[in-house]
């Protein structure tokens, strides 16, 4: 944890009265890096992990977590531990349960404790995104097509329509 990091601490205050803030929160990482491995892990991904890490931000890459069918709790705890979220929205981003669900949960941390969330649109606009068309709607309706599982896929859909709307960076901007 960077000394950054500790100055982070919501709800923190020499002036009040610690029944007025109950809640503490102290970040393990500055940054959370949520993105689909097939589609950028070898390329972009690494850049920007490399340039955080160079820049001394504290970072948060699965590089080594099992894949399973339910997100581990370990996971969940490193997003809840970060600052900052930045999701990596790429082509196939929406064809994956596992990026779906660790988006659910850093749009629950963004509400619930403020965490601020960056999506970058790699390779895809950000209307795609938000309106599920294009080669990122075809991934979404693949992961509809294998799962048959409604409910979760309307959830998803919001989430994604919700991030679309955030002020996020397209790729063409990056080198």
């Amino acid at each position: 944890m960077t000394s950054n990091s500790m100055a982070f601490q919501f709800g923190a205050s020499s002036s009040s009265s610690p029944s007025s803030f109950p809640f503490i929160r102290v970040e393990n990482y500055d940054v959370f890096l949520s993105f689909r491995g097939e589609d950028v892990r070898d390329n972009f991904i690494s850049h920007l992990h490399k340039a955080l890490v160079e820049k001394r931000i504290n970072t948060y890459i699965d590089y080594n977590l099992e894949r399973g069918e339910e997100i581990s709790p370990a996971l969940f705890k490193a997003i809840e531990g970060s600052m900052i979220s930045i999701i990596v929205l790429s082509e196939n981003y929406a064809e994956s349960k596992w990026c779906l669900d660790e988006l659910l949960k850093i749009l629950d941390c963004n509400e619930t404790i403020k965490q601020i969330v960056l999506p970058i649109f790699f390779k895809v606009d950000p209307s795609e995104v938000r309106h599920q068309k294009g080669i990122f709607g075809r991934s979404f309706d693949k992961l509809g097509d294998k799962l048959k599982d409604n409910a979760n896929m309307l959830k998803w859909k919001k989430a994604l329509e919700k991030v679309a709307n955030f002020s996020g960076f397209p790729s063409a901007n990056f080198r």
